[in-house]
């Protein structure tokens, strides 16, 4: 076997051999692979059940460390940075969108390392779910999987309504439910052609995203130094004036515990990377790399950017004030186009909106579905959501996230704000249950690990927080979640408790239904199984990898730690 792929033994269907264009070698059987328009689901061949002998993953592992590496680094930017983070703006200020974002940033920092680390060691299909039932609790599990699952299922029909709206950006007599359709039908297309179809729109789409950002920062600084055209408010210098007036917090310390849900939208995705690793031709190789690349995401693409937003546009601003997700006029990216006097980059900051959320859109049926499979694989969903078929599609499991889609015309309605501020709600809330499950799992699989005798350098990858980072990430989800509690009795109203923890009652609900589907709770550190479906690391080759990287000057291995 070639040395490059020690790590990438993978199990193979009768007649299909996965390779890797990349140069990422793929060990499988000899065999034929299908022809092209079946292995990209054109075919009726294509919807038959595949049967590999990997029993832990039937889906593909054809994704290149490139798709990974997009996935990670732009994948889940979308309706809550561009359009969401006007409305935080306005609620907890320049200040306090900072604080927030910043806060959710760290945390999610210390969540992907541990995610990285299982994903690395299991690359098993259903992800972090399959982590929880195994290193936490079943039932817990249980809840957690089918609590991912509909928050994707949730965020589909909400990005298809933003879609919509990002439309009348420019004057039309279309009615949106005629959009809606529209980018529905693109999203299911796109899906025929499976994960590579995903992959493909997630690298391209992601690209176009943070070359837009990193334009905005440099318009950003020049706008705020006073290098604006003459025909716009930002041609003399403008500084950090919307700190002192209107000032740099909204409502003090309760607006800053209000932007927490907003900025938890907006990260939500990032976790899609270690899902994704399942379907990697070379994980070991891939994700180490993708996962460095989410500091990046924080830093430059969301601290940067929105510190720029919270220095161009005031909070107090009324464009602010829109119904947030829904009306696009409220993204602050196009308030400081429009406001520096080149409205015709805040069209293409439209049409980039516009992409986002078709490809947050896709990242629901993705993340969805796949959940969905793992949870049937487990015997705790139908049989019927296995169904894996030989283009790698889990067919039944994502026409079950897209029939979600149709929710979207409730925006239609008089009271479609209404139901999508509790849409937004739950799907925020939602996913500080999966990170700090993914924290929670990983505290736990550093214990049996131990406890079965082994030692961390049987580990295939290690995160360099270890079990401390992931504690430093459970805290802070915890803490995250007390303010959200907070502002969720201070109005002191029925209406507004159950608008912010709605999440939490789902979760208990899921929990207590899987507790008596399956009668297992929390299991013992002896109790749990590190060995089953795990990567096994060739010690030759590890040995001679780190003797490598020792010889290496210092600038590579600086690089090589970032990157």
């Amino acid at each position: 076997m070639d040395a490059k792929d020690n790590h990438a033994v993978v199990g193979s269907e009768k007649g299909f051999t996965p390779s890797d264009s990349d140069g990422d070698v793929v060990t499988t059987h000899n065999a034929e692979r299908p022809g092209l328009m079946t292995r990209l689901g054109l075919t009726g061949a294509s919807f038959q059940r595949r049967t590999l002998d990997d029993k832990h993953n039937q889906l593909n592992k054809t994704l290149k460390t490139r798709h990974l590496n997009m996935i990670a680094i732009g994948g889940s930017i979308g309706a809550g940075l561009f359009v969401g983070s006007g409305g935080a703006l306005a609620t907890g200020g320049p200040a306090g969108l900072l604080i927030a974002f910043s806060i959710i940033g760290i945390m999610m920092f210390m969540v992907v390392y541990a995610l990285g680390e299982l994903a690395i060691q299991y690359p098993i299909s259903g992800g972090f779910y399959t982590y929880s039932t195994r290193f936490i609790d079943p039932a817990w599990g249980f809840a957690m999987g089918w609590n991912y699952v509909f928050q994707w299922a949730i965020v589909l029909p909400l990005e298809l309504v933003v879609a919509g709206f990002t439309v009348n950006f420019w004057p039309n007599d279309v009615n949106v439910a005629v959009w809606i359709t529209l980018f529905f039908a693109v999203i299911i297309f796109i899906n025929i052609f499976g994960v590579l179809g995903y992959a493909e729109e997630e690298f391209w789409v992601a690209g176009l995203k943070l070359i837009t950002i990193i334009i905005f920062l440099f318009m950003g600084l020049i706008f705020v130094l006073g290098g604006g055209p003459s025909s716009g408010k930002f041609s003399e210098y403008w500084g950090a004036r919307t700190w002192y007036n209107p000032g740099a917090f909204a409502d003090g310390f309760y607006g800053v515990c209000a932007v927490f849900v907003t900025a938890a939208f907006s990260f939500s995705g990032t976790e899609l990377v270690g899902l994704a690793a399942a379907e990697s031709a070379t994980p070991q190789a891939s994700l180490p790399s993708a996962i460095k690349q989410v500091f990046w995401r924080i830093t430059l693409f969301y601290i940067l950017s929105l510190t720029f937003v919270g220095l161009l546009v005031p909070h107090d601003d009324k464009r602010l004030l829109g119904s947030g997700y829904i009306d696009v006029t409220a993204s602050p990216f196009v308030i400081v186009a429009v406001d520096a006097g080149i409205p015709r980059f805040g069209g293409f900051v439209n049409v980039v909106i516009l992409l986002a959320v078709i490809s947050i859109g896709l990242s629901g049926v993705y993340g969805g579905s796949r959940t969905l499979t793992a949870l049937a694989e487990q015997g705790y969903a139908p049989k019927i959501f296995g169904y894996i078929d030989r283009a790698g599609r889990p067919l039944f499991s994502v026409l079950f996230v897209l029939a979600f889609g149709p929710i979207a015309y409730v925006s239609l309605a008089a009271a479609g704000d209404v139901v999508f501020s509790w849409l937004v709600a739950l799907s925020g809330l939602a996913a500080l249950f999966t990170w700090g499950s993914i924290c929670l799992a990983h505290i736990r699989f550093r214990a049996a690990w131990k406890h079965h005798g082994h030692k961390l350098d049987e580990l295939a990858w290690k995160s360099p927080f270890g079990a401390i980072g992931s504690w430093i990430g459970l805290i802070l989800i915890i803490l995250v979640l007390i303010a959200q509690f907070y502002t969720a009795i201070k109005p002191m109203t029925a209406y507004a408790f159950f608008n912010s923890y709605l999440a939490l009652f789902v979760v208990l609900l899921f929990y207590a239904i899987g507790y008596a589907w399956k009668r297992e709770g929390w299991k013992k550190v002896s109790q749990i199984d590190v060995d089953s479906g795990r990567r096994q690391l060739n010690f030759e080759e590890y040995e001679k990898l780190k003797a490598r990287k020792a010889g290496w000057p210092m600038w590579k291995r600086v690089l090589d730690y970032v990157f």
